[in-house]
């Protein structure tokens, strides 16, 4: 089924991002925005936009109802959901295929198969991705934990079943912390995804997080598009992302890829996706999850490979196979993304809206700056504080953090605190810039909570 107009279901940098893909595709593009957003910039650049509701989220960007009619008013015969919201919500996939509407993005099955943490290792498990050793299924009670934690070995970290991002998990590090932390990481995912489901794995103390970009056309034909570096996170949440990974040689590469791509054309992936790992200190690397949706951290794998993902995202929802091959890809240099984020890093990061009194934004070779703001414009408290990402590619590594922080030095954003201080400070870092990172790199650096 073609289309000629998609509509965007989301707000801020990647609403604006989906655009400029889709203009270059001669396609046009409707915004749906709230009465906070009514002046943000992706309506501006938007060929229509529709108001759909007030401030709150569940209101508006969550309001499936008001997105598919937004979409029937204008005649967008597509929509694209960007990252976060209803990206990887089955049953709102489910809904737009059902109203004659193409879902950028994977197939519902997919989404809901990759959503469940269990299935997802499960499916991938027989593709020869393994996952890090751990209960086989859901865990059903507390004295069951306690069992294959003896088996596994201390530490072990219980993790939600349906959900992400940090929210109900627990590092449990003895038998006498296992109570405890069964009961709130149950309850946190309870809370945070309304299924109170875990599971347990043995926790890896100081690794890396690795992940693996995949486009898949539906038709069996999958490409990986190299890996990423993700370790630099605070609370399970990544600030800081670069690709190659350092620790990455090409033999462990190319096993990587040739995994992440076994198991996506395994399951007849359609879209972007993400195929995440933890690696150990032994270079041992173990299956975490998938992400069916375009990741955040994209811009520095398309600065290496200098393939647009977007737009490859969207001709294959628009039913062409991909139009370049695995022995295609060739990584080119270095590239580094620091997420900007309008928040304090001197108040344990606490969130910072307000108006824009002036902004300049950083200019140069290689220097790329994803955002939505402009001088003048009142970033709303209402949503995530996700306010730019500045990507910076240079021939080697040494040179990307170099121009990253002439970057973050040259940028101006006046009238709010932003994380900019913060990242200057990652860059200068002397284990930073060796490359001697993992997961725990903020904690023991910066002492971050």
């Amino acid at each position: 089924m073609r289309f000629e107009k998609i509509l965007i279901a989301n707000r801020g940098e990647i609403a604006i991002r989906i655009i400029r893909a889709a203009k270059e595709l001669n396609l046009k593009t409707v915004a749906i925005y709230s009465e906070a957003d009514a002046d943000a910039l992706h309506t501006r650049l938007a060929d229509e936009a529709v108001c759909i509701g007030p401030p709150p989220a569940r209101d508006s960007y969550l309001n499936i109802t008001r997105i598919i009619s937004a979409a029937e008013i204008t005649g967008a015969r597509a929509i694209h959901p960007g990252y976060g919201f209803l990206s990887e919500n089955a049953e709102f996939a489910e809904i737009c295929e059902s109203c004659g509407i193409i879902f950028i993005g994977p197939k519902p099955e997919h989404i809901r198969a990759m959503g469940d943490k269990i299935k997802a290792k499960e499916t991938f498990a027989k593709f020869g991705a393994a996952g890090i050793p751990g209960s086989d299924g859901e865990i059903e009670n507390i004295r069951d934990a306690k069992k294959i934690a003896l088996k596994i070995g201390y530490p072990v970290i219980l993790k939600a079943a349906a959900g992400g991002g940090g929210k109900g998990m627990r590092i449990v590090r003895d038998e006498d912390e296992m109570e405890s932390g069964f009961r709130i990481a149950q309850a946190e995912a309870k809370a945070a995804f309304g299924d109170p489901r875990l599971y347990i794995e043995k926790y890896i103390e100081k690794p890396r997080h690795i992940e693996v970009q995949v486009l898949g056309d539906g038709e069996g034909n999958v490409v990986a598009l190299g890996e990423r570096e993700c370790s630099i996170q605070r609370r399970h949440q990544k600030l800081i992302e670069e690709s190659p990974s350092v620790a990455v040689d090409e033999e462990l590469r190319k096993k990587l890829m040739e995994t992440a791509i076994r198991a996506s054309a395994g399951i007849g992936y359609q879209s972007a996706g993400t195929i995440e790992f933890l690696m150990d200190e032994n270079k041992n690397f173990y299956f975490m999850e998938m992400n069916t949706r375009i990741q955040v951290e994209h811009p520095v794998t398309e600065m290496v490979t200098g393939i647009d993902i977007l737009k490859e995202q969207i001709k294959i929802a628009l039913g062409e196979k991909i139009s370049f091959k695995q022995d295609d890809i060739k990584l080119r240099g270095h590239a580094i993304e620091c997420r900007i984020n309008a928040e304090d890093p001197e108040r344990n990061f606490a969130p910072c809206p307000g108006k824009i009194t002036f902004f300049h934004m950083p200019q140069g070779i290689g220097v790329r700056f994803d955002t939505h703001i402009f001088a003048g414009y009142t970033i709303p408290y209402t949503y995530d504080s996700l306010i730019g990402k500045l990507i910076c590619h240079g021939n080697s590594r040494l040179e990307a953090i170099a121009r990253m922080k002439r970057s973050l030095e040259e940028i101006v954003i006046e009238g709010i605190t932003t994380t900019i201080p913060f990242h200057l400070k990652v860059m200068n870092n002397e284990k930073f810039i060796s490359g001697d990172i993992s997961t725990k790199f903020l904690e023991e650096n910066f002492k971050l909570k």
